[in-house]
């Protein structure tokens, strides 16, 4: 709740000014989760949040970059939930199907395995030269990959200083995606769901899901190994063993796994993080052209930023950008705000009572605080009328 209130005051767009945007930069999510929380109960799942939501560790990551990119995915609630949530919806056959199908519209022009090296804009059109030395043509590009992979291309004329500083100071997150596949779904059997939350620091694993396929087959758990793991040598097949525990059940009968780490044209998943002090130093850099050379990807959007539905936003918008430079679209039109989704409509998150209205530890002391003064004063008050000191009128 907290946190849902302080990002009230970020605005999407520009996080970087928000009222308080210098102090909360200053602030890691460690030092923000050790100033509001007061129980170590509160404290381990402050930490896990962090770690299932943006897969690096609270001191590594801004607690202003933190609270506008939990604010901009709809808040608490709608970010860590499953139904109603940001782990809500799949697609029949998979989400690849995007690109599958726009690449059959596209034909020979999609290129694949073809790494970008060097973008040379010194001339009329912008010249883009990959790693077995092919070039193309074009009058604007397009950059969607993690801003940091930016270090792997040259570019003529060099990039200004700022976007150059920048890129050097995002860094992505570290997770391994592993998914355990049973003969059964026992855990629905059960009348489970099959997220589990686990705090246990030794734990291979802090979050699972249901990967089940929807029509009931390939039943499966999907966990993430995240970065305090990765670092700290366990394995993922530690996961196996640790979800065998946690069920009490035999061993699966298949596994597979996702090391977005070693993947260099990645670096690393699900998305940039901002250090302290660099949002408020270089986050207005992150979406401005250079040149003929526009920005997307989901590190670009204002709305699930960090998640698919960011990653189309951001597309969508520097496409846009580029038909306002060719003079075919007005200003105006360049940010369009998505449309509500008509087959899976997102409903409103509700709470309850408590949930609303139920003191912090903080509130409570300064309620029993006041409460205190109050009685004190009244018992003051009342020893004194008894002792004369005080005359009814």
């Amino acid at each position: 709740r907290t946190m849902d209130e302080m990002g009230k005051e970020i605005p999407n767009e520009a996080p970087w000014k928000a009222p308080h945007a210098e102090e909360w930069d200053k602030m890691t999510m460690q030092d923000f989760i050790d100033k509001i929380c007061w129980t170590n109960a509160a404290k381990s799942f402050a930490t896990l949040f962090v770690n299932v939501d943006v897969t690096s560790e609270p001191h590594e990551v801004s607690a202003l970059w933190f609270l506008w990119y939990v604010k901009q995915c709809g808040g608490t609630a709608r970010i860590f939930s499953t139904t109603n949530g940001g782990q809500e919806r799949k697609f029949v056959g998979g989400s690849g199907q995007i690109s599958e199908k726009i690449m059959e519209r596209l034909g020979s022009r999609v290129k694949l395995r073809k790494p970008v090296v060097r973008i040379d804009q010194s001339g009329e059109n912008v010249v883009v030269e990959t790693l077995d030395h092919e070039l193309y043509e074009g009058k604007y590009v397009i950059s969607a990959i993690p801003p940091a992979l930016g270090l792997k291309i040259h570019f003529n004329p060099p990039l200004p200083p700022m976007r150059n500083q920048l890129i050097n100071r995002i860094p992505m997150g570290s997770v391994i995606k592993c998914i355990v596949y049973y003969k059964e779904t026992f855990w629905r059997k059960k009348g489970y769901c099959g997220t589990m939350m686990i705090e246990d620091e030794d734990a291979a694993i802090g979050l699972t899901l249901d990967d089940t396929k929807p029509d009931g087959s390939f039943p499966a758990i999907i966990g993430d190994l995240l970065n305090v793991l990765i670092m700290s040598g366990i394995l993922p097949q530690d996961f196996v063993l640790s979800l065998s525990e946690l069920m009490s059940v035999l061993q699966p009968v298949h596994y597979e796994e996702k090391n977005w780490c070693e993947e260099q044209y990645s670096g690393g998943c699900y998305t940039a993080y901002f250090p302290p002090g660099i949002m408020t130093q270089y986050g207005r850099i992150l979406r401005q052209p250079v040149g003929r050379i526009y920005f997307a990807g989901t590190e670009t959007a204002t709305e699930w930023s960090g998640y698919m539905e960011g990653a189309i936003q951001a597309g969508e918008r520097a496409a846009r950008e580029i038909l306002f430079a060719m003079r075919k679209i007005p200003e105006s039109e360049i940010w369009k705000p998505e449309p509500e989704s008509i087959d899976v409509p997102a409903l409103p998150i509700t709470t309850t009572f408590w949930e609303r209205n139920l003191p912090s530890v903080p509130g409570l002391l300064k309620l029993i605080g006041f409460s205190t003064v109050f009685t004190s004063v009244a018992v003051a008050g009342l020893f004194a009328y008894k002792k004369g000191l005080l005359v009814r009128n």
